[in-house]
């Protein structure tokens, strides 16, 4: 369970989001969401449409977990112990308009060196030849905080100029001082960089927590479009 104090601090940094706003993203969020395809080459991937939002972090960091409580489907996203499980982007249809993309995990050190370049090489073809992409969702492990691969696609982000979200997983699992000073020395990190989204997400894809906040931040980007 999480700890109460924990989940004050979730409260806190969520209190932007009223009532009709959680409303919006959860009304959003209960659309039917089903798999449409699996892109393991820069050549397969679809015309751009509509308005998508992508799933980005380090490998098992939580983006399945995190997309599967989202959408309210248990088995939408493939769950995995094993990290490095993930190898191609997924891309999910959310309603007639919304895609969702699961992003291969990075910074697994186990996986060959040839697929990570191919990752990363697919990676960066999808970061500049989304139009339609709106936002990167960039998973942190609360536990961990930033590490230096999620620092080296913050400049991929800032090149490409494509608007990046921190979101912090696993809340749960960190004591509420410890929540404190991570968010404080984000907010102070990520103000350097243009493409930041200055709302950071602090969630837990277990107890829930911050998940009808990111809904609604969602709804509201989908609104705006």
């Amino acid at each position: 369970m999480i700890p109460a104090a924990v989940e004050q601090k979730v409260a806190t940094i969520a209190a932007a989001f009223d009532a009709a706003k959680i409303e919006a993203g959860r009304k959003l969020f209960t659309q039917a969401c089903t798999f449409v395809m699996g892109i393991a080459k820069a050549d397969d991937l679809p015309a751009p449409a509509g308005f998508e939002v992508a799933f980005a972090g380090r490998s098992n960091v939580g983006k399945s977990s995190l997309l599967n409580a989202l959408t309210g489907h248990r088995m939408l996203a493939r769950v995995s112990n094993t990290p490095g499980r993930t190898q191609q982007i997924n891309l999910f249809t959310l309603g007639s308009r919304f895609t969702l993309a699961d992003l291969p995990g990075y910074g697994y050190a186990k996986a060959p060196r040839a697929e990570v370049s191919r990752w990363s090489d697919l990676l960066d073809a999808y970061l500049l030849g989304r139009p339609n992409l709106r936002r990167v969702l960039l998973l942190v492990d609360a536990r961990r905080g930033m590490k230096p691969h999620d620092r080296d696609w913050i400049k991929r982000f800032d090149t490409a100029a494509v608007v990046f979200q921190l979101v912090l997983t696993k809340v749960d699992k960190v004591k509420p001082a410890a929540l404190d000073t991570l968010l404080a020395d984000l907010t102070t990190e990520l103000s350097s960089h243009a493409a930041a989204h200055p709302y950071i997400a602090a969630t837990s894809s277990t107890s829930g927590a911050g998940i009808p906040e990111l809904r609604a931040a969602l709804a509201e980007l989908a609104m705006s479009d």
